[in-house]
């Protein structure tokens, strides 16, 4: 009985693992349930995940390992993962780099909701509201203030001087109805290149 590990697509950060069956994974897949379905040792049966209390895991992909004994299945939860509550069943593990990387996507998606919803007192659908060159003026001054403080500021400011400048970037990419993943897809591409 192979493993499955599921992760939200937004933070890539494993939030749930359990066992699935040949039968559970036809279910997650086939498109008929679009919610995760796993083989429940304690219920000695199929599960499928948030069946009573609602929180599912709407599938967006699901791969095999090389040995196909094991499942990865990225998953948007619809509320938390865990049954404690809580957004995944490894709250204590050890976070890796990509994993806080991914915060990214989730400042993305946040810029995202407070420009659609536009509530008062937001900074960033003000700023989206002056238009793509007001956008990309901050974005230079911001730029500015980045290389002024490599020279004259120590490392906490460089690090808060950037962190101003990739705010800034996303919104601009926002206003060009792009996304972060266009850049890192660029880059991607650029790094294969040059092999």
């Amino acid at each position: 009985m192979p493993l499955a590990q599921a992760e939200p697509v937004e933070t890539a950060k494993p939030s749930l693992s359990s066992f699935t069956t040949q039968r559970c994974r036809q279910s997650s897949s086939s498109g008929i349930i679009a919610a995760v379905v796993f083989h429940s040792r304690s219920r000695n049966g199929r599960w499928l995940k948030g069946e009573t209390s609602g929180h599912y895991l709407q599938v967006v992909h699901v791969s095999t390992d090389c040995d196909a004994d094991a499942l990865l299945v990225l998953a948007e939860p619809l509320g938390p993962t865990c049954h404690k509550g809580t957004a995944s069943c490894f709250a204590g593990a050890h976070e890796t780099a990509g994993q806080r990387l991914a915060f990214l996507a989730t400042l993305e998606a946040t810029i995202a909701e407070r420009i659609a919803e536009s509530p008062e007192g937001s900074y960033t659908a003000r700023l989206y509201a002056q238009g793509p060159s007001r956008i990309a003026q901050k974005l230079g001054e911001e730029g500015v203030e980045t290389a002024l403080a490599a020279v004259t500021r120590d490392d906490k400011g460089v690090v808060s001087e950037s962190a101003d400048l990739l705010y800034h970037l996303l919104v601009l990419l926002k206003s060009r109805n792009l996304t972060l993943q266009n850049v890192v897809q660029e880059l991607a591409s650029r790094h294969a290149a040059r092999g």
